[in-house]
């Protein structure tokens, strides 16, 4: 077992969970009843004095701290809740507890305690320990307590080490939760349902992307982990659900990068009698409150810039931020020309695309991205690079579509929707010419979809918004695999299918 390199069981660990086996010592009971957390020992006894409590409490945690003072102990024991002091003392556990002690518990194990509270002469509120029990037998050592894990790759392989030994990364998590949490409380408040569509999907669609692939034997037939749930809502509010969304896991077969996970989690939000205007003040109004909820103000620094959640937000349609921030005026200049510009100021893909439109995107991507640092809603999109968006009603080409930047970040992506049945068949069938053409990311012809719509879907704006890279904002992490619990990683250690393959290679 220990030849595998994932097992790093400590050998004096090995050692002293057989003294403990052999001493008839249990090391995994089943239970253990609390009296207190942590917390609410730290709360309920704020005024003890430097005399024991005459009441006990009885709690739990994993121990940090030992240090070794002969005849007497201090710990520091750690639940989820924090930490308090234990002040363990020979004579005062049942025989032969103190011993096992001092010879067999170490740093990392999991212990409960039955003990009275004090105040050290320092003011430190304490456990006077009258009894303990070991919990867990710990067989991993903890990395040195000063500088914890650093190891960026062991902290992502090994999340649940992380998380023992880095309280930055503990409370990390916890606002992920509560803005998890937030987001859904935003939303019932504004009478929007919460709804759960399938993961495994017969056909990808609701974004471009390549998807990623397997095969149900049942069935007989392939599908698709989803890469956005948006045709299954779409199909809800086809149904008369008038206000819809869905906090989802969606898989895309891409690059992984500081922003870019395979694996990652948005909301999609899908509103009747609504267009892209009101699903961008919806879209304010959830990040701005959720900023505040957070962090208690509106301003929150991330990287080298402080970045101001105070409403309103800067609009600008795609062609005015490619004019007046990447400084070129894309229709004033015909597509051979602007291939010219674009190879000077390093523009990838102009060869690839014949359109102003299309180099619109191409110049917009490259040059004013990450140049949008306070959050920027670019609008009007071209046609061909939105099939799921209404046309504009005022600029013929385009599509009512926005994106949300935040630090340079793409934060949020929302459509007046279409909903007109001809309109969609044709916009698909211009995606499955892309895709005979080579296009992995196109999207797949959803016949299914296009009858829903033939019975009718009204007027309706939806957005989706990215959840990982909204921690990454208000918890100020520069990488997805800080927000992310097990991010993806390539294996450490091949299976012995992998290692046959390779061998026959």
């Amino acid at each position: 077992m220990q030849d595998n390199p994932s097992i790093q069981f400590d050998d004096q660990r090995l050692a002293k969970r057989q003294q403990l086996i052999e001493a008839g010592v249990p090391m995994y009971p089943h239970e253990f009843r609390r009296s207190h957390t942590i917390s609410e020992i730290r709360s309920e006894f704020s005024e003890a004095g430097h005399d024991p409590s005459s009441e006990q409490v009885i709690t739990a945690g994993r121990l940090y701290g030992v240090r070794d003072h002969g005849k007497t102990f201090f710990a520091d024991l750690r639940d989820e809740t924090g930490r308090i002091q234990l002040y363990i003392r020979k004579d005062a556990l049942p025989e032969g507890r103190f011993q096992m002690f001092k010879s067999s518990i170490e740093r990392g194990d999991i212990i409960g305690v039955t003990g009275r509270i004090f105040k050290t002469k320092v003011g430190e509120i304490s456990i006077f320990v009258d009894d303990m029990i070991l919990l867990t037998k710990t067989l991993c050592s903890l990395p040195e307590k000063f500088h914890g894990l650093t190891n960026l790759e062991k902290r992502y392989r090994q999340r649940y080490l992380d998380l023992i030994v880095n309280e930055e990364s503990r409370e990390t998590f916890r606002t992920r939760s509560r803005i998890i949490s937030l987001l859904r409380n935003y939303l019932t408040g504004q009478e929007f349902l919460e709804f759960e569509t399938p993961t495994l999907q017969p056909l990808y669609g609701g974004a471009n992307a390549r998807p990623f692939t397997t095969f149900h034997n049942f069935l007989g037939q392939k599908l698709y982990l989803r890469i956005a749930p948006e045709l299954y809502l779409k199909r809800l509010v086809v149904g008369g659900f008038e206000k819809v969304f869905e906090v989802a896991k969606n898989f895309r077969n891409e690059d992984i990068d500081t922003s870019h996970n395979p694996e990652f989690s948005m909301v999609e939000i899908y509103q009747a009698y609504a267009d892209y205007t009101d699903m961008m003040k919806l879209t304010e109004g959830i990040i701005s409150s959720i900023v505040q909820e957070v962090t208690g103000s509106h301003e929150v620094v991330f990287e080298e810039n402080t970045i101001s959640y105070s409403a309103p937000w800067r609009v600008m349609s795609m062609e005015e931020a490619v004019r007046t921030i990447g400084g070129v005026d894309i229709f004033a200049h015909d597509p051979e020309s602007l291939k010219k510009i674009g190879k000077e100021k390093g523009v990838d893909g102009v060869d690839d695309v014949h359109t102003q439109r299309e180099m619109l995107v191409l110049f917009f991507e490259a040059l004013v991205e990450d140049k949008l640092i306070q959050p920027t809603f670019i609008t009007d999109f071209p046609v061909e690079n939105s099939p799921l968006a209404k046309s504009h009603r005022e600029k013929e080409g385009f599509v009512e579509r926005f994106e949300l930047f935040i630090a340079g970040m793409e934060l949020a992506n929302g459509f007046s929707e279409l909903n007109d049945p001809l309109d969609q068949m044709q916009r698909f069938e211009a995606q499955e010419e892309k895709r005979r053409l080579g296009d992995e990311e196109a999207q797949m012809h959803d016949y299914d979809f296009v009858n829903a719509l033939g019975y009718g879907m009204p007027p309706t704006g939806g957005v989706g918004i990215g959840i990982d890279r909204l921690v990454m904002l208000i918890t100020g992490n520069t990488s997805i695999k800080e927000v992310i619990l097990f991010p993806s990683m390539r294996r450490e250690v091949a299976t012995p299918a992998e290692e046959e393959e390779q061998s026959s290679v």
